[in-house]
């Protein structure tokens, strides 16, 4: 028996794979769009990141009210939209992860390795966001940390994946196949090899796409994914969200919910007659009944409820603003909060408030939600809204407030 003859094998899968759709040209133009929507998602989730876990030098803005929204739902869709782009990249390219031998130096295989970091993380950073989405974790990592983890090393190997493709990103940046062209450039098949470049043209054969139709397609199926899901974070998309796990105008008081009452096991403490909130600031403590609450000057703002998993809806909160509670017990100016929920247990249950969000006009102890006493499944008795916050932070079911 004759061992097989690897280059043979390597030439014989370039023929095989060769196509005029298939190019360097190609992976180019796929690799920048996809460099955009990588590129959008990191910066909007390192913001997000942020606001959960702020750093010490972070600055908190409030103003616009619905900046959350915005970046989050920039997150969620370029997210989703990067699924088809990085699908159609790998297509581009993967006759090339064929080739023997698979590392011919020690540039080359750094250059491999970084391809395969960039490709394993990013297969797993997509899947698991778009199942995020659906508040599904069949995983037993924490999401949140792997996801922000995750995200660093895809755009580490990104970079160095880009600094060992430059010349050829350079100059297929701008390019375009010469007027009457029929044959595929040496520089533009991808890397083939010449037996693989032989077979192939400029033009599509019968019942084969050209690239851009190819494109054509790839833009077409991307748009398609975005303008069925955005709506569920962009209102003027909302009636085209077919496919998106959360849709406007539904759940109690036509808000959608995340996490009910029951979830958190919160029915028997909320529904309580005796309830009170706790302010305190040092020595100085109040506990405010609803009654209390709602006898005292009550104000409505227009705040989006927007979460992490990319949905989000402007409601009509109504109630006490959350400095006038800080005024009741003597808090000084600049301080920040500690605000804990009746929940037993759970990542949110104590939350904590800068100083940005806290002397906010804007800030509410909600009691109402769009016109009426605020659903069990919204927060009942009250509820913390505030301005430019991921709904993690939007307190339910408040058991109390403290100044620190």
């Amino acid at each position: 028996m004759h061992k097989p003859d690897p280059q043979r094998l390597t030439e014989a899968l370039a023929a095989k794979f060769c196509s005029p759709t298939r190019s360097s040209r190609l992976t180019v133009v796929l690799g920048r769009w996809l460099g955009v929507s990588f590129t959008i998602c990191f910066l909007t989730g390192l913001f997000s990141h942020g606001l959960q876990n702020p750093p010490s030098w972070m600055i908190f803005p409030t103003s616009p009210v619905w900046i959350y929204q915005l970046t989050q739902g920039l997150h969620v869709t370029a997210g989703i939209a990067s699924i088809p782009l990085l699908l159609a990249k790998l297509w581009s390219v993967y006759p090339e992860l064929l080739k023997w031998p698979p590392v011919r130096s020690l540039t080359h295989g750094l250059e491999r390795a970084s391809i395969a970091v960039f490709i394993a993380s990013s297969l797993v950073q997509l899947t698991t966001g778009l199942i995020n989405t659906y508040k599904w974790y069949p995983w037993p990592f924490p999401f949140r940390e792997t996801h922000y983890w995750l995200a660093w090393v895809i755009w580490g190997s990104l970079l160095v994946h880009i600094a060992f493709k430059l010349p050829v990103i350079a100059a297929h940046w701008r390019a375009r196949p010469a007027p009457g062209s029929t044959h595929t450039s040496a520089a533009d098949d991808g890397g083939l090899t010449a037996v693989g470049r032989a077979s192939g043209s400029g033009r599509a054969g019968p019942g084969r796409w050209s690239r851009r139709a190819f494109l054509t397609g790839v833009a077409a199926a991307t748009g398609t994914v975005v303008l069925t899901t955005a709506g569920q974070s962009f209102s003027w998309l909302a009636p085209a969200n077919f496919f998106a796990p959360r849709k406007m105008g539904t759940g109690p008081q036509g808000v959608p919910v995340n996490r009910t009452a029951a979830d958190a096991k919160v029915m028997e403490l909320a529904s309580s007659d005796n309830w009170v909130l706790h302010v305190r600031h040092g020595s100085t403590k109040h506990a405010f009944s609803l009654a209390e609450l709602r006898a005292l000057p009550q104000h409505t703002q227009e705040l989006p409820i927007a979460c992490v998993e990319g949905w989000s809806q402007m409601a009509t909160w109504r109630g006490v603003r959350m400095k006038d509670l800080m005024d009741a017990v003597r808090a000084p100016a600049g301080s920040a909060l500690k605000v804990t929920s009746l929940e037993p247990e759970g990542a949110y249950r104590i939350m904590n408030m800068p100083a940005e969000y806290a002397q906010d006009g804007k800030t509410l102890v909600a009691l109402e939600l769009n016109g009426s006493v605020l659903d069990l499944d919204h927060g009942y008795p009250a509820r913390i809204i505030a301005p430019g916050r991921p709904g993690v932070l939007q307190t339910k079911w408040l058991h109390s407030v403290e100044v620190l």
